[in-house]
């Protein structure tokens, strides 16, 4: 069944972020999604990551590092609905305050928070059957030296997926597009292209890259996401965040910003 037109006139917030190509995701209370975003819509990246990641495939109780979790949405999420055992690790958020909402979320027992530095993991060697980023790993993976520090956690076999914004083409100058000057923040520099990303993790060696790909029309996800917090957010730092990113996203229109999925697996 086709998504409805979440622009329709008179439809709640819950209506309009209940999307048929995000079933599991429509599983999840919207004001809990709202409260505890991050960004762009992390349920909803995660979920399109998950097919080409190969999550059905992890067999129950498989361990996987949730890596920038944040407020751990993620993380439940992953315990939820694959049924592995997860590591919510984070710098930003304190470890007892993921507890809460992982308590509460009924999956105390299947997901550990911790903090962490991106580059100072305290994990073994072939730890983890898969790690994911959504939404965390444009910070820090960008160091041509992070990834086959990072890949030695997995298992040998085991898989890496990301989820970044990004952009479609990379700039062919030094100056970020002309029509996003207004919005342009130092941090987007670390947005790329899929195919930068493809690039980035082949020559290293660490991984076997299956997928570095554009999401057609995330930026409308995007958009329609942002929209939505901007109106319903209690917290005014994300009213103002999300207004401004929904100013700029009507302005690209998806010539140049979205979202790349990459995923590469372990020899």
């Amino acid at each position: 069944m086709p998504d409805s037109d979440p622009n329709t006139p008179g439809l709640s917030r819950t209506d309009r972020l209940t999307l048929a190509r995000y079933p599991r995701s429509s599983r999840y209370d919207v004001r809990w999604t709202i409260e505890n975003q991050m960004g762009p819509h992390a349920l909803w990246l995660l979920e399109w990551l998950a097919p080409a990641l190969g999550l059905d495939r992890l067999p129950p109780g498989a361990r996987v590092l949730d890596l920038g979790c944040g407020r751990a949405m993620t993380s439940v999420f992953l315990a939820r609905e694959y049924g592995v055992q997860v590591v919510a690790a984070d710098l930003w958020i304190e470890p007892g305050e993921n507890a809460v909402r992982i308590a509460e979320a009924g999956v105390a027992d299947r997901v550990l928070p911790v903090r962490a530095e991106a580059h100072d993991l305290p994990f073994a060697e072939n730890t983890f059957d898969a790690i994911v980023s959504v939404d965390a790993y444009q910070y820090f993976g960008t160091d041509d030296l992070y990834l086959p520090v990072l890949a030695r956690l997995l298992k040998p076999g085991g898989r890496i997926g990301v989820v970044v914004p990004s952009l479609r083409e990379e700039p062919a100058g030094t100056e970020p597009p002309e029509h996003l000057a207004p919005w342009w923040e130092p941090d987007f520099w670390c947005f790329h292209s899929p195919g930068w990303w493809r690039r980035h993790w082949t020559r290293g060696g660490a991984v076997e890259v299956e997928a570095a790909d554009w999401q057609p029309d995330g930026w409308r996800d995007w958009l329609l996401w942002s929209e939505v917090v901007a109106e319903e957010s209690t917290a005014e730092f994300h009213v103002r965040m999300a207004g401004r990113c929904a100013e700029m996203l009507r302005v690209d229109e998806g010539r140049a910003l979205g979202f790349a999925r990459v995923v590469g697996r372990r020899g």
